[in-house]
């Protein structure tokens, strides 16, 4: 006989499915904000974050070398922890959502630009690199999950 189909199953389930449904949206907010915050929190301190290095160089190729390293990953780190905070706390969520998307554009540039170091076999087995790379496709899944759960802005507010 299978568990799905006890009596303990159909009283528990609905407790467990509603929890859920009243609480996942909230963990998966401050769940990647915390990511988001720890993450970028890593790349103030020199050597601690391990996409560092291929975030820099990548950052530095496609602003053609204008950017010093240290603004480059400085700046990498503001963004993340700014994108931490926003989802954490919930505010700004679309001003929040626009800096995620925009950086988990750039955090897949590297698969373009150095796809030998992203992929032992290309392209189908990444490096530790490519996988750093590859999950941030559940960080974009969550931010769209995110962003459709934002109430519409009203257009009276948006009158002059």
């Amino acid at each position: 006989m299978s568990i799905f189909r006890g009596e303990w199953f159909h009283k528990v389930d609905p407790i467990v499915t509603g929890w859920m449904s009243r609480n996942g949206y909230l963990l998966l907010r401050i769940s990647i904000g915390i990511i988001f915050f720890w993450f970028g929190f890593l790349k103030f301190i020199p050597g601690l974050s391990p996409a560092q290095e291929l975030a820099t160089r990548t950052i530095t190729l496609m602003t053609f070398e204008l950017i010093p390293d240290v603004f480059i990953i400085n700046g990498l780190a503001f963004w993340e922890v700014l994108i931490g905070i926003g989802l954490i706390t919930g505010k700004f969520m679309r001003e929040t959502l626009l800096l995620l998307f925009l950086q988990m554009a750039g955090t897949f540039a590297p698969v373009f630009l150095f796809p030998n170091e992203v992929f032992t076999r290309i392209p189908y087995a990444p490096t530790l690199e490519g996988q750093y790379i590859i999950k941030n496709l559940v960080l974009v899944a969550a931010g769209i999950v995110l962003g459709g759960k934002l109430k519409k802005r009203s257009t009276e507010s948006r009158k002059p």
